[in-house]
This record gives structure tokens, sequence and C-alpha cells, in this order.
């Protein structure tokens, strides 16, 4: 049997650290959202990555993929969505067997509302903390996690 490669002592340390955000990070910025806006960090974002598209709808394969969603977690969050008003589901134009999922004026609003506090919250927590050389190697380091988590760069929807 072959010996595990156990952490070094540093290794340890960041792996602890990195943890340690990666649960604290999501339930503080749930919360601000859930206080500000009334909404989930999931709901939000989902808002978000169809509101970053041109025609403020994406297929709903495209916004699972984007939010690391199954289509089943994705439909339930966009019921809710669509009985406050804040989105619409319809067929797709291009193919009958997909649908779309767009931003009504209502979620539109929504996000341009939300947005701002949102942005402050994440600066705040995130960004404030770092010079601009650690936001530069914050950015590197997860872009190279990212390579080995999502090589498709199906979350970021960037290429």
């Amino acid at each position: 049997m072959t010996e595990p490669r156990w952490l070094t002592e540093d290794e340890r340390i960041a792996w602890l650290r990195l943890v340690a955000v990666t649960m604290l990070l999501p339930a503080r910025l749930e919360s601000e959202l859930k206080r500000d806006a009334g909404l989930s960090h999931f709901e939000y974002y989902v808002l978000a990555m169809i509101s970053e598209s041109d025609e403020k709808a994406l297929l709903l394969t495209e916004v699972a993929s984007r939010t690391n969603a199954s289509l089943s977690r994705l439909s339930h969050v966009l019921t809710r969505l669509e009985a406050q008003g804040y989105v619409r589901r319809t067929p797709s134009p291009s193919d009958a067997r997909a649908s779309v999922a767009a931003l009504t004026d209502a979620g539109w609003a929504k996000v341009v509302a939300s947005a701002p506090g949102h942005v402050e919250e994440v600066r705040s927590v995130v960004f404030d903390p770092l010079s601009p050389g650690q936001v530069a190697q914050l950015s590197d380091i997860c872009s190279q996690l990212l390579t080995t988590l999502d090589p498709d760069h199906r979350l970021l929807g960037l290429d």
C-alpha cells in the first residue's frame, strides 16, 4: 500500500484557512441578501447570471451550468422566482425541447436594487482587507484551482 501524501504543516494551515473561508463566506453573503433583498444567495445568483446575458434570458441548461445546479434544484428556484414575478420560463425559439428563463422588468429591477448592497458586502469581506497585489494573487490562485475543478469554465461562463 502506498503511503498517503500527508499535508505539510504549511499546507495544513492553508487548507484549514481555505475551508474556513468556504464555510463562512456563503453564510455571510446569504445573511446580507436575505436581510437587504429578501433573496437567498442562490436566488440572487440565478437572477444575476440571467441578467448578464445580452437578452437577459438564458437556456435553463446554461443557467444550471453557470450556477452549478441540477435542473431539478433550478426548477424549484425558478418556480419561486416566477411566483415573485422576477422571471418567466418560455420554450426556446430555436429548440422546442429546451426552455429559456428570462428576467421580467420586475426581475431586472430586483437585480439593480439588490446589486449595490451585495457588491458592498463582497467588497467589505473579500476585497477591502486585501492589497491590490493580493487581489491579483487571489485571482491567480482561484484560476489555477479552477483548472482542476472546472476545466470547461462552466461556472464562470468565461473563456
